[in-house]
């Protein structure tokens, strides 16, 4: 395993409930700020396995990213029982719950 991707493992564990951070903020806080993509695949490949809160992590705009129906609708759903707030949209205030 890469420190990258190590950090971006340690970074998303640490991520509180009821806050969230982006993709991009991931990548920056992990030494690389151009590498949101590669935060996306971490998610995708490595969060059953070490457990990761992956619905803490939504895009740049606030908005859950998920394309897959079930997925979209499991990740608003986990972000409402720890209080955060979803518009119908499917929007997160940033301002309020983002995670610095």
């Amino acid at each position: 395993m890469t420190p990258f991707t190590e950090n971006v493992i340690t970074i998303i564990r640490n991520i509180p409930e009821g806050r969230v951070m982006t993709y991009g903020q991931v990548a920056s806080l992990a030494g690389n700020p151009r590498a949101a993509r590669q935060v996306v695949r971490i998610l995708h490949s490595m969060s059953r396995k070490h457990r990761l809160p992956w619905h803490r992590v939504i895009n740049a705009k606030g908005n859950v990213a998920i394309k897959k129906e079930e997925s979209y609708n499991e990740q608003i759903m986990n972000l409402e029982m720890e209080g955060v707030v979803v518009d119908q949209n499917g929007n997160v205030d940033l301002k309020k719950y983002q995670m610095n």
